[in-house]
């Protein structure tokens, strides 16, 4: 009767180990479905959690990493470029070398200005030609040394073209330490701005704003998007960079 029970255990002991995966030993992105996953609130990579398993929304990502760092949660999914950062300044947590996805930066403009939209585009085209973008994917993505410079011929229009930007989603767009917003994609809205004539007004909002903030009129356009995440509420330009997504687990 004992070695019954004691089988029995064993066999309930192991049908609880099947199909599981240790948070510790993950190696492949597709690993982490259905686990606890964390991600920055409002952002591509808490939608992505929570189409893969448990999101946990955070609005830090150093709180992040460590609850990341002891157990918490299992995973995070983050943006390449932020996650190396913040790994580098965290212990005991890994970025797996698999990408969980790449895609394509758009543009968000409101629907009906097909006008900036078309500029814009226009724009996108002139900075992919003269190098432009890829200097600045080489410095917020690879830590180049490209520094942008403003033409020195803009035939200035009157009017302001206004962006909307999170505050907090290095290294897209973010506060540098004189509270000024700095970061990829507020460089190529520069660009951009400097290609069309208009000065560049920023438009603080929150990063599951902006889109809104665009189609509500309160901003002319917003970046970092893309295609299906606006589709009926704004119009998305050409691409102007990639962005990779990637996962985070302990060590």
């Amino acid at each position: 009767m004992r070695k019954f029970i004691s089988f029995i255990l064993i066999a309930i002991i192991l049908l609880g180990l099947v199909g599981c995966t240790d948070p510790d030993a993950i190696n492949s992105p597709h690993e982490i479905a259905g686990m606890e996953i964390g991600a920055l609130f409002g952002t591509t990579s808490f939608r992505r959690a929570n189409e893969m398993g448990t999101a946990v929304a955070f609005y830090s990502g150093a709180e992040m990493m460590r609850q990341l760092r002891d157990g918490e949660i299992d995973a995070v999914i983050m943006e390449q470029g932020t996650a190396i950062e913040l790994v580098e300044s965290t212990s005991g947590v890994r970025i797996l070398s698999e990408p969980l996805v790449e895609y394509e930066l758009r543009v968000a403009v409101a629907l009906e200005n097909v006008g900036l939209l078309n500029a814009v585009n226009n724009a996108i085209a002139e900075l992919e030609a003269n190098g432009t973008l890829a200097g600045l994917a080489s410095k917020y993505f690879a830590r180049g040394d490209f520094v942008y410079r403003m033409p020195p011929d803009i035939e200035w229009r009157p009017g302001y073209l206004t962006v909307a930007l999170p505050p907090d989603s290095p290294p897209f767009s973010f506060m540098d330490e004189a509270g000024i917003f700095t970061g990829m994609d507020v460089e190529v809205a520069i660009a951009i701005s400097h290609i069309i004539g208009i000065e560049l007004r920023p438009l603080e909002q929150d990063a599951r704003e902006v889109l809104t903030a665009v189609w509500h009129g309160r901003a002319d356009i917003a970046l970092g998007w893309p295609p299906d995440e606006g589709e009926g509420i704004v119009n998305m330009s050409d691409p102007y960079a990639s962005a990779v997504h990637v996962v985070i687990v302990r060590r």
